[in-house]
């Protein structure tokens, strides 16, 4: 199976949004009452959760007046605290159609429709026109992306001079093996996880320059830690994780802690800017 279409398999969900909206009721909510803050348990698919998000975004610079591609956005979850947060205008971009689809009732839900685009795409052939970004980002992407050089060069190609590019994965620190499932791939074909090294090297060779790296290996440590010590016996909560991964969620985070705490992967945030 080409990757692009294990990607999607891996990923879609029958009934997602039904399970959300179940989700959204037993908070007490309705889709004309619940919030950005609301969400974030489900809407933040990657390791640190909104606070990954936060301290992430927080060093992209960005203004209300950005137009901002949210790259591999999922269901729309950083789209919409980026919209929120920084009033600015959002383009999402995903392989998965559940997921898109869903994203978008859900801006709708939060009224943020007006600000927020979500499109199914290909991040490495994207129908945008040069130089249509400010700012972009990626949480959580690039493990699912095979030739990181074609993503290079097409965001290079879509961030106007001057743009900040943030970058936030699960990168290859050993040559160690890893456990499989995790929650990017079901097996080691599916899983396209790459060295801080190649990242840089390839941005680089597209012409950006990286103006930051941070291992966030010791705050995933912590973030682990809260989510052992919470989940001890506890029932899942109305909105998590949970709804995106299925019944697999506990074997997928619990290799992924393994794999983390090994030293085999850690996330790593990448600041990079295109020169004006």
């Amino acid at each position: 199976m080409p990757i692009i279409d294990a990607v999607e398999s891996h990923y879609s969900r029958g009934e997602l949004l039904e399970d959300i909206r179940a989700g959204v009721g037993q908070l007490g909510k309705s889709p004309d009452t619940v919030s950005v803050e609301d969400l974030a348990p489900v809407d933040e698919f990657h390791i640190g959760g909104r606070t990954a998000t936060e301290t992430f975004l927080g060093q992209l610079e960005i203004a209300p007046h950005d137009h901002v591609l949210d790259v591999g956005c999922g269901i729309g979850g950083a789209s919409r605290f980026a919209a929120e947060r920084y009033g600015c205008r959002v383009t999402g971009l995903d392989l998965t159609e559940d997921y898109v689809r869903t994203g978008e009732v859900l801006c709708e839900w939060l009224g943020l429709s007006d600000r927020i685009s979500l499109e199914r795409g290909d991040a490495t052939d994207t129908p945008f026109a040069r130089g249509s970004f400010d700012k972009a980002f990626m949480l959580h992407v690039g493990m699912n992306i095979e030739n990181k050089e074609l993503l290079a060069m097409e965001l290079f190609r879509l961030l106007r001079p001057g743009g900040r590019l943030g970058v936030y994965d699960i990168m290859r620190m050993d040559a160690g093996e890893l456990r499989y499932p995790v929650p990017w791939a079901t097996t080691a074909g599916e899983s396209r996880v790459s060295t801080p090294a190649t990242y840089r090297g390839t941005l680089e060779s597209a012409g950006f320059r990286v103006v930051a790296e941070n291992d966030r290996s010791g705050f995933a440590m912590d973030f682990f830690a809260g989510l052992q010590m919470n989940g001890n016996g506890a029932a899942r909560p109305p909105l998590g994780l949970h709804i995106l991964m299925g019944d697999s969620t506990q074997e997928k985070v619990g290799n992924m802690i393994d794999n983390v705490a090994a030293g085999r992967v850690a996330p790593v945030e990448l600041i990079i800017e295109k020169p004006a």
